[in-house]
């Protein structure tokens, strides 16, 4: 049996603790919050033990893992304070408020010899699974485009950091992972519309070194929750939600069943759409699977933290490039990644 604590039990906390107290192999051993209601509350619910400092509870429990559910400006903090402890980490997305603070997390898990996982949920999503598979397969051939959207209304329980970071981060790890390759220059258009704090729109460009391109378009302002990923190839397009986990081919009726590798389509017309059927699962149970597997294996992980700083330099890049109105390019982009300290929230 796994024993874990949880540190955190605002909205994806308490989702954590949902899926943590029915885990198998998983024992939910202590919770933490400085919410006393809310903390005395899950605590009888769940009939674990509550604390009110994270301090206070790695040090008296025996614990394994700790799942790190707190506001992004106290990830480094309380991640560094499990780690020290001798705990494998799953820490929410982003993984620190700056480079520099992710870097701090991943030298220290490291040096810990102990896992340090990033809650980027929608790799585990089985719609995004089954379209890593087939893109893998060579199903729509050359991959020429991906294009996101994530956008809906605004949550209240954000405060600490604005859209780029808190949704693009999702998407941006998806096309990272998606394209297996780097970003080449990146240009970003954001707004403030509502969020009085922090930027609430995002329309941003991307070229990566394959040749793809990635079109990203996030908001708080949207009226209706949109979440889609759709990829575009020679062969056709997947269009992927998020949401249903549904996964639909659009074929290009020019490139036949059958061809030789050089074949190229001298047009593009509407083919034959499929829906594939797909096996749903809620995707933060999968990530906590995935994540328990690998402390009792020793690894490895899907989403670890270089994965992690990757997704937070390219949003802080996104922003860099709104404030500076300029296109970043590779130069850019590894002097960002050497600064580290541009922060998440400004």
């Amino acid at each position: 049996m796994t024993r874990v604590g949880l540190i955190g039990l605002g909205a994806m906390g308490r989702n954590h603790l949902r899926v943590l107290s029915d885990l198998e192999g998983v024992e939910l051993a202590a919770i933490c919050d400085q919410d006393v209601r809310l903390l005395e509350s899950a605590g009888r619910k769940h009939s674990v033990p509550t604390y009110r400092t994270w301090d206070e509870m790695l040090d008296r429990e025996r614990l394994d893992a700790a799942v790190v559910a707190v506001p992004t400006g106290f990830h480094c903090q309380v991640g560094l304070a499990a780690l020290d402890h001798g705990l494998h980490v799953l820490v929410e997305k982003p993984i620190a408020s700056n480079l520099e603070e992710g870097r701090r997390l991943v030298a220290a898990a490291r040096r810990a010899n102990k896992l340090l996982a990033v809650g980027h949920i929608e790799r585990f999503n089985p719609a995004v699974r089954e379209l890593q598979r087939r893109l893998e397969a060579g199903e729509i051939g050359r991959i020429f485009q991906l294009q996101a959207r994530r956008q809906g209304p605004f949550p209240a329980r954000i405060r600490d950091v604005g859209v780029v970071v808190d949704l693009a981060t999702h998407d941006l790890d998806v096309m990272h992972h998606l394209a297996a390759s780097d970003v080449q220059r990146l240009y970003a258009e954001t707004e403030r519309r509502i969020h009085t704090d922090h930027e609430d729109m995002l329309n941003a460009l991307m070229r990566f070194d394959s040749g793809v391109l990635g079109v990203l378009q996030v908001n708080w302002l949207t009226p209706t929750k949109i979440r889609e990923l759709s990829v575009l190839g020679e062969r056709g397009m997947f269009v992927c939600n998020y949401l249903t986990q549904d996964l639909t081919q659009f074929k290009n009726a020019e490139f036949p069943p059958e061809t030789d590798a050089d074949f190229r389509p001298r047009a593009v017309t509407e083919g034959e759409a499929v829906k594939f059927p797909i096996t749903q699962g809620e995707p933060l149970k999968l990530e906590l699977q995935a994540f328990v597997q690998a402390v009792r294996e020793d690894g490895p992980l899907e989403v670890d933290g270089e994965a992690g700083l990757q997704a937070l330099h390219l949003a802080l890049a996104l922003v860099d490039s709104t404030a500076q109105a300029r296109v970043l390019d590779k130069a850019d982009l590894e002097t960002l990644w050497a600064r580290g300290s541009s922060r998440a929230g400004r």
